[in-house]
């Protein structure tokens, strides 16, 4: 499922009276709220569908694939995702 499909399902779900672009709107809306919740809190947990935390990846050093070549990678953070209960129910 893509974006544009998801809009479309948060409006089946909303109703009628629900326009595609007020669909849009808020699912932009919890996809703003999820990204600030980790820059700010560093994991954001919603009961019963799972947890998004923001790791920490140290540096390390790895091979340039062209020249063989060892090169250091730079440390970064991801963000990765526990599914809750009730989702990992859902999908067995």
């Amino acid at each position: 499922m893509n974006k544009a499909e998801l809009i479309d399902e948060v409006q089946k779900s909303l109703g009628a009276d629900c326009s595609k672009a007020h669909a849009e709107r808020v699912v932009q809306a919890v996809l703003s709220s999820v990204g600030k919740g980790l820059r700010e809190h560093g994991s954001v947990q919603l009961v019963g569908f799972g947890t998004f935390q923001v790791k920490e990846r140290a540096a390390r050093m790895g091979r340039n694939p062209r020249t063989n070549e060892p090169m250091e990678i730079a440390a970064s953070k991801s963000v990765g995702f526990k599914p809750g209960a009730k989702l990992k129910e859902e999908i067995a």
